[in-house]
């Protein structure tokens, strides 16, 4: 996640209904059936919305192989959850090459594939969504990570290639896959992007998406060889003079999803938000990637956030779901920053998935 280059992205032409139908009939792991009757097109039935949350790491992502991960699930599924996350990471260097262990077919890494059997056995869908490890190289994000030289791009690729294929091959039971996560100034290179996408096909069949950020979205040129838009979904939603209150939050996912509808519709997919979250933080509607934390006192302003974030999401037809930012496994499921697993995030979460 990262701060803005710019508030709210171009405006984007309209699109007629009937482009909206399409999207809905060819993404099957968001559940979209039929279109509703062309007489009235703006109002698709829906199917199963996607409500997940994120099994995040306290290690490199050794504990989701863990029993503990077991009751985890289970946590999760009791607040309405259908879907779950994890995030498996690969180090990036400065040179380009990237640093993973080698992922052997026939003796696949337990950390990937119990929770794809976990989940599976609970009832769960799962997603993989691999992201670059970018602490400890001279990269401030993932959206930074750029080379000078040709020799330098050639072997990230070559190693990105090599480690989200081996990826897809031993999760090829998963329910989705995300093939990059927040990577804004590699996206420019559409061949060699559509090249790891026809890799990751051949290897696994589950529908696909890439993980871009709130602000660059609209920059990556391959949603045509995708299943879905994944958004990494941190929109400012109040200016910096703006009183924070419920009905300017309200407004400002009003306005984010009038783009969103309109860029559901020229890309003829579906959106679904790849991450999801606030800080206790009483700028987190201003600056939501900020993992700065405040007292006790901005516990009220991340409830409203995170209430009005499913509210807007449960009323917009083209963003299908979202993966909610950020759960760990037992015994600590409450980490620093995004606390979703506080006894206050689990009520709202389970008053938004259940009673709708």
């Amino acid at each position: 996640m990262r701060g803005p280059t710019q508030q709210l992205s171009p405006e984007l032409p309209g699109i007629a209904p009937a482009a909206v139908c399409l999207a809905l009939l060819i993404v099957p792991w968001l559940s979209w059936p039929a279109c509703a009757e062309e007489t009235d097109p703006a109002a698709p039935a829906r199917g199963e919305p996607v409500r997940g949350i994120t099994v995040s790491t306290h290690t490199d992502g050794r504990d989701w192989a863990d029993d503990p991960m077991v009751p985890t699930l289970q946590e999760i599924k009791s607040v309405g959850a259908n879907w779950v996350t994890i995030h498996p990471y690969a180090g990036i260097r400065a040179d380009g090459s990237l640093r993973f262990r080698p992922i052997d077919p026939d003796h696949p890494p337990q950390h990937v594939v119990r929770p794809i059997r976990e989940a599976h056995a609970l009832g769960l869908k799962i997603l993989i969504k691999p992201h670059l490890a970018y602490w400890g190289s001279p990269f401030a994000w993932r959206g930074a990570i750029a080379f000078e030289t040709a020799e330098q791009w050639e072997r990230f690729w070559t190693d990105y290639e090599r480690w989200i294929t081996g990826l897809a091959r031993v999760s090829a039971h998963a329910d989705a896959f995300v093939v990059g996560t927040e990577l804004d100034r590699t996206v420019g290179h559409e061949a060699r992007w559509r090249r790891v996408i026809a890799g990751v096909r051949e290897r696994s069949g589950a529908p696909l998406t890439y993980a871009a950020n709130w602000d660059s979205f609209h920059e990556v040129p391959f949603w045509d060889a995708l299943d879905a838009v994944g958004i990494q979904a941190y929109f400012p939603l109040t200016g910096a003079d703006e009183a924070i209150s419920e009905s300017s939050i309200r407004a400002g996912w009003q306005r984010w999803m009038q783009q969103l509808a309109r860029f559901s519709a020229e890309q003829q997919r579906p959106i679904v938000f790849t991450e999801l979250g606030y800080n206790r933080s009483h700028a987190a509607p201003l600056r939501p990637w900020d993992d700065r934390t405040d007292g006790d006192d901005a516990r009220a302003v991340q409830e409203v956030c995170l209430r009005e974030a499913l509210l807007a999401i449960d009323g917009e037809p083209s963003v299908v779901g979202a993966f909610l930012w950020k759960w760990f496994p037992r015994p600590h499921s409450i980490g620093r920053t995004f606390q979703l697993a506080t006894p206050q995030l689990k009520r709202v979460i389970r008053d938004a998935w259940f009673e709708r």
